[in-house]
């Protein structure tokens, strides 16, 4: 999407039907997870990564039990299912489509217990969230540019810190560059991180021109040997239309370089401000396009059901979610083990 914004012609992606959920998305065999807990003592491995939910899970156990202890369907169930939706942070948007899904497949498919609502309902949740959808790399270039996007106090350039601390791990050269020049303390932020994750940071005074910024960058990280720029940009400028000239004349130096490029545009989005957030997000994807998002601060509420607004309203996969403060705690994204563990009993 970000492609046509900045005048490349759009990648063709396959569509998908939010009315076809797949049968088998979803179902976690209840004897497979005691079978490994009582040889273990743990709980299986998906749900250990998600440990830092414990508090989102109160929710969805709680719905979950709910609706799967219910011997018939009645418009309490239903009503009752809603409300835990909206107390969850789905969204009003999210969580109509979703009631309307499940009453059509109840009747489709001649539902007659809650035990089928609720393995409906986790089966529509995974596939609302749709396939994991890791980085994309550069095919044409040795060089890959990620701009990442979002609001001041988001978690922008700690998202961006702990993505390079990730690639580098599994074995890239990364570089960064402190492109959000106006904000106060961004640049000096962005460098202490990357002092501390051993990754170079490539930056000038505070006021100057990110564009400059970046084409050093992209020299540097050419002469150097850098496979991946992480690109940190500015999240709000005085009026939107400064925003949206800025990323394209970002992506202009950008071009210079790599014709194909920038290979990502991510959003940092702060879990812990809900419905506010989503509608700061929606209007980047309106005004430059998006091709993914990084949910930050997951651990530090009780709402994780954001993550399901995000990905219905944006139409763009969510990459990334941070579990912690620890530079390690930035994880990928995998619906099918994050909706198993949000129904996981505490």
């Amino acid at each position: 999407m970000f492609k046509r914004f900045f005048g490349q012609k759009p990648e063709e992606e396959p569509k998908q039907d939010k009315g076809a959920a797949q049968e088998q998305t979803g179902k976690e065999p209840k004897q497979d997870k005691e079978t490994v807990q009582e040889r273990t003592g743990k709980e299986p491995a998906s749900e250990q990564r998600f440990n830092f939910l414990q508090r989102t899970r109160q929710f969805f156990s709680r719905m979950g039990n709910t609706v799967e202890q219910t011997d018939t369907i009645t418009d309490a169930l239903w009503d009752q299912l809603e409300e835990d939706l909206l107390a969850a942070d789905v969204g009003p948007h999210t969580t109509g489509w979703l009631m309307t899904r499940l009453r059509q497949r109840a009747s489709e498919e001649r539902m007659s217990t809650g035990t089928q609502v609720q393995r409906a309902l986790r089966e529509e949740l995974v596939h609302l969230l749709g396939k994991p959808s890791p980085l994309r790399f550069a095919k044409q270039s040795p060089l890959t540019v990620i701009l990442v996007i979002g609001v001041n106090g988001s978690g922008k350039t700690t998202s961006c810190a702990k993505l390079a601390h990730r690639l580098t791990g599994e074995g890239h050269k990364v570089m960064m560059a402190a492109a959000d020049t106006f904000r106060a303390g961004a640049i000096e932020q962005l460098k202490i991180w990357g002092e501390r994750v051993e990754v170079p940071v490539i930056s000038q005074n505070p006021g100057s021109d990110p564009g400059a910024v970046v084409y050093d960058a992209i020299q540097a990280a050419q002469t150097r040997g850098s496979d991946v720029l992480i690109v940190d940009t500015a999240g709000r400028l005085q009026t939107k239309y400064n925003l949206m000239e800025e990323l394209k004349k970002l992506n202009k130096v950008i071009q210079k370089f790599i014709p194909d490029g920038p290979d990502e545009l991510l959003i940092v989005i702060d879990a812990t401000t809900g419905q506010n957030a989503l509608l700061q997000a929606r209007q980047f994807a309106a005004d430059v396009g998006l091709s993914g998002v990084i949910v930050a601060k997951l651990d530090s509420t009780a709402k994780g059901g954001f993550a399901f607004a995000v990905a219905d309203d944006l139409g763009v996969p969510i990459k990334f979610i941070g579990t912690g403060e620890k530079i390690e705690h930035l994880v990928p994204f995998e619906p099918q083990q994050f909706v198993a563990a949000l129904f996981a009993q505490n």
